[in-house]
This record gives structure tokens, C-alpha cells and sequence, in this order.
């Protein structure tokens, strides 16, 4: 029997209804969960899912931290996780410098950062039982820190490859514990034009996440010197449309899901089997839109 992952979903302006209904429909074939990313109002989402939907886990993957004031972080988090049931999941993070600065933000240092929060958070009066708190990683500090003071954590186009150095910075234990959340967020396309899934992918990790600095030290400690020095060169002189040409195949192979259904479904497995107890799935189509990329994730399952 295939181990169902979950899936990322965005309420995009004009289909926020559509996007309600396509939850119930997830929720119905028996997806492990539903999770927002920092792309518009996720907390909104989830209000929403709290009350339209029945027994799916679902949360933020991620929520900026520097977004919001503590206080309304947390009568929101423990609104939706009363309403809800205890099915809400609380993912933060402090997201990148192109997003912070497009809203006016400067970030800070991320470890301490999120270490204040997480106590500023708890420390908010009258506010509610708290959901339990995911923190968004891909280095070891920030997964031990996950573990120090949160209840899980999730990473976003982690390397499989890289999962056994990475999950081994967890105190022995840890990653069995049926409480403590492990996700990673996986771009997917499926198709059986695997080229056309491959280009998929490629634009999807090309802009932003290739460009910037904590990815790219990231995928380097993964074991990608290579692309990502010949990344940073492209970018240095100015010719980011060479970018794409520096994610491998077996760059790609690592990071994401792409090709047939029978390939995607084990590729799949091959995450579960690396440690990642809920893959996070995010469709894209080389067909169309993000309703088409639902409808081809929906019937491989």
C-alpha cells in the first residue's frame, strides 16, 4: 500500500472557494495533511481548513515570523488549534532578505531570532492553549534548535541524499517519536514527458531558492559545490537565465519529484525511506496551472 504524503496549498486570489473545496477533496482521499506555504495569508488558510475540513492534519509551512507582532501570532495559532481540534500545526520560520525587503522587513540573527520568538510566543497572556510549534530547517543548528524548543520541524527542497547527515543532528530518538513532525516540502511534476517535468522543476527551484546564500550553502554541504559556485558566478555577472542550467539532473533527482506517476510514486517512497515521515508534495504542471497540477496529483493517488 502507498504511504500517502501531503500536500502544499495556496488560497490564490479569485479561487480562495475552489481552493476550499479542492481541501475537502483532499481530505477525502486520504492525503496525511494539508499545509500552507508563506505565499499569501496561510494562517487564513488555515482558519478556513479548521472549519472545512473534519479529521486532516494541516498547518503553516512556513509562517514568517517577523510578519506579525507575537500577540497576534499566538490568538491566531491557538484560535485555530482550538477550533480545530489539536489538528493545526504551527510552521515558522524567518523566511529570505528578497521577501522581508519587499515588505519594508529586515531579518536578524535566525537561531536566536526564533529561539525569542518561541519563548515571546508562550509568554503571550490569556491567549490560549498553543498549537504545537514546527520550526522551518535545513542546517543542523536550526534542526537541533527544532528539537530544543519546538515539537518538529520541516525542510523545503532538502536533498534526500542528504537527509541521514542532516536527521542525525537529532538527539537519538527524536526522529521515532510519533510526536515530533519531520516534513520536507518536494517540487513535483508530474508528466509523462519526464523533460518537461525536469524544466518544470527547474524553473520552480531556479528563482529564488537557487540564488540565494543560505540555500545555496546548504546544497553545498549536500554535496553540490559544483552547481551552486557556478550559480553564484552566473548571478555575480549578471546572467541569471544560465541559472536553470546549473540544476542537474542529479541535482534535480535529489530534490524533487518528476515523470511518470509510477515514478513519482517511488521516488516518493525513496523520501519516506530516507526519514522524512510527511513529505509536503507541491504540484506544478507542464500542462497548466495550479487546478491542473492537483488534478494529475489527485488521480496518481
Amino acid at each position: 500500500m502507498t504511504r500517502m504524503p501531503a500536500l502544499s496549498l495556496a488560497a490564490v486570489p479569485g479561487r480562495r472557494k475552489a481552493t476550499i473545496e479542492l481541501a475537502r477533496e483532499i481530505e477525502k482521499r486520504g492525503f496525511a495533511g494539508i499545509f500552507g506555504p508563506s505565499l499569501g495569508d496561510s494562517m487564513a488558510l488555515c482558519e478556513a481548513l479548521a472549519l472545512a475540513t473534519n479529521e486532516i492534519i494541516f498547518g503553516t509551512s512556513i509562517m514568517p515570523i517577523y510578519f506579525r507582532q507575537e500577540v497576534d501570532h499566538a490568538q491566531s495559532a491557538s484560535f485555530i488549534h482550538e477550533i480545530s481540534d489539536g489538528r493545526f500545526r504551527f510552521g515558522i520560520g524567518v523566511s529570505h532578505g528578497p521577501a522581508l525587503k519587499a515588505r519594508g522587513l529586515a531579518g536578524g540573527k535566525p537561531l536566536s531570532d526564533i529561539r525569542q520568538f518561541v519563548a515571546d510566543l508562550k509568554a503571550v497572556p490569556r491567549a490560549g492553549e498553543l498549537p504545537p510549534i514546527v520550526l522551518a530547517t535545513l542546517r543542523q543548528k536550526m534542526i537541533a534548535l527544532a528539537e530544543e524548543i519546538g515539537d518538529g520541524m520541516v525542510f523545503a527542497n532538502g536533498a534526500r541524499s542528504h537527509m541521514g547527515i542532516s536527521l542525525g543532528a537529532l538527539p537519538e530518538g527524536t526522529a521515532k517519536r510519533d510526536d515530533f513532525f519531520i516534513g520536507n516540502m518536494i517540487p513535483t511534476c508530474i508528466s509523462d514527458d519526464v523533460e518537461a517535468a525536469k524544466a518544470v522543476n527547474r524553473r520552480t527551484l531556479s528563482m529564488p531558492y537557487a540564488t540565494l546564500p543560505n540555500y545555496q550553502n546548504y546544497w553545498i554541504e549536500a554535496g553540490y559545490e559544483e552547481e551552486m559556485l557556478g550559480i553564484r558566478a552566473a548571478v555575480a555577472a549578471g546572467e541569471m537565465d544560465k541559472v536553470p542550467g546549473f540544476l542537474t539532473d542529479r541535482f534535480l533527482a535529489d530534490t524533487t519529484l518528476f515523470g511518470t506517476a509510477t515514478q513519482v510514486r517511488d521516488q516518493l517512497e525513496a523520501w519516506f525511506d530516507a526519514g522524512i515521515k510527511t513529505p509536503i508534495l507541491v504540484p506544478s504542471s507542464a500542462r497548466g496551472g495550479q487546478m491542473v497540477a492537483f488534478e494529475e496529483m489527485l488521480a496518481i493517488f
